[in-house]
């Protein structure tokens, strides 16, 4: 504990930047996999496809990857955008079948009336589709958000700063409070980054909540 309180500032710059290696793809997974997601559950034929190519992109080792990355982009190895880049790839690869579950989950019914009513493809995904299948998105989401938090730390072996310094060099030099620190917080950022997953899943869905009231 008094290794914690006498590096709490590095820590919090650690933590930061943890947070946004970890966050960030997040976004641009979900980006990215919900035009996949859409094209995969309009078009049947390609659904197949598109879910297991996307799924084996998660079977590349994520060291590899890392290393992979500078070669690719023409970044120097010490590039947080690495990093970046490669969990957006992961972050894609679990979400892209998150997608297609939850707007395969809106039921038939549902999208004939929106059709009926004269909703143009693009509109009904937006306005009846999507927010009808954000709880199965976000359940995705949390799980990628979980997997990208334990993930980033492994780019401590190729010097990019975040958490992973404290569980790399604590454990290196046996310093039970700096590994301690290092697992706290990310055990703690991936609980946080969970909650405001779930907080943003019922600003999303009220009518969730009103129907739980009832009942």
């Amino acid at each position: 504990m008094s290794w914690i309180l006498d590096h709490l500032d590095d820590i919090w710059s650690l933590t930061v930047s943890h947070t946004w290696l970890a966050g960030v793809p997040l976004l641009l997974g979900l980006l990215i996999s919900l035009p996949l997601g859409w094209l995969a559950n309009r078009h049947r034929r390609i659904r197949g496809a598109v879910v297991v190519s996307a799924g084996l992109l998660y079977t590349v080792p994520s060291l590899a990857l890392f290393v992979l990355m500078p070669l690719v982009l023409g970044t120097g190895i010490l590039d947080p955008l690495n990093v970046v880049v490669a969990m957006t790839i992961y972050t894609v690869a679990l979400l892209v079948r998150s997608v297609v579950d939850g707007l395969g989950s809106v039921p038939e019914e549902v999208t004939r009336s929106a059709t009926a009513m004269g909703y143009t493809p693009v509109r009904r995904f937006f306005g009846v589709d999507l927010p009808l299948a954000v709880p199965v998105i976000a359940a995705g989401l949390r799980v990628a958000a979980v997997s990208n938090v334990s993930i980033v730390s492994i780019a401590s072996l190729i010097g990019v700063n975040q958490l992973g310094d404290l569980l790399v060099d604590g454990y290196n030099r046996a310093i039970a409070g700096e590994l301690a620190a290092g697992i706290l917080g990310c055990v703690l950022l991936a609980l946080v980054m969970d909650l405001a997953i779930r907080l943003l899943e019922r600003v999303l869905t009220p009518w969730l909540r009103v129907g739980q009231g009832a009942a």
